[in-house]
């Protein structure tokens, strides 16, 4: 993928961009609501969910190689652009990302990080949830791909263009912290 800047700092209309962001982060919120609700009422008609414990964080560590493949595919393209562009063929060491794989670079670096929160959160979870409550874990790696892809698409577009796959990718891990912390709280005040 071939970077498109929008252009430098000097060039964005700040309140305008933060328009872009809060819009498509409301949006990003809306579709993660949907998702996570629809698929807490739908998915145990179709699948069963373990309620032992070793066998939910089995189903979380194996739900998370979905995540984590994105920190694949983000190295992949970064290894592929540097294996084409002279300027970044000797690697990270020795300069910047040129242009060419300046948006390679940053999602692989963005995608790790959520990764972690994310896996983190999804175990976290995993040792409180059981059941059908557990659609929550799989319905949130389902939203993290469509994070990723939506969040590299509209990077080319600046702030406002990622902001729908960034709030798609994390909203739900935060709400997976938060639960997680409730959880945990109850626990030990009930």
């Amino acid at each position: 993928m071939q970077s498109q800047a929008v252009g430098s700092a000097a060039d964005v209309d700040l309140p305008l961009e933060q328009r872009k962001i809060i819009r498509k982060s409301a949006a990003a919120a809306l579709f993660c609501g949907i998702v996570l609700g629809g698929g807490y009422v739908l998915m145990p008609r179709f699948v069963t969910f373990p309620s032992d414990p070793v066998d939910r964080l089995a189903f979380a560590l194996q739900a998370d190689v979905f995540i984590l493949l994105w920190i694949a595919v983000g190295g992949q393209m970064v290894a592929r652009g540097r294996f084409r562009s002279k300027a970044d063929n000797r690697g990270s060491a020795f300069g910047p990302p040129s242009p060419r794989i300046a948006i390679p670079v940053a999602f692989l670096q963005n995608s790790l990080e959520q990764a972690v929160m994310a896996v983190g959160a999804h175990l976290a979870l995993a040792t409180l949830l059981s059941g059908p409550a557990l659609s929550l874990l799989a319905c949130s790696v389902a939203l993290f791909a469509v994070g990723r892809v939506t969040f590299l698409i509209g990077y080319p577009k600046g702030a406002g263009g990622r902001a729908f796959g960034m709030a798609t990718t994390a909203l739900p891990t935060l709400c997976a912290y938060l639960l997680a912390i409730v959880l945990i709280v109850g626990r030990v005040v009930g």
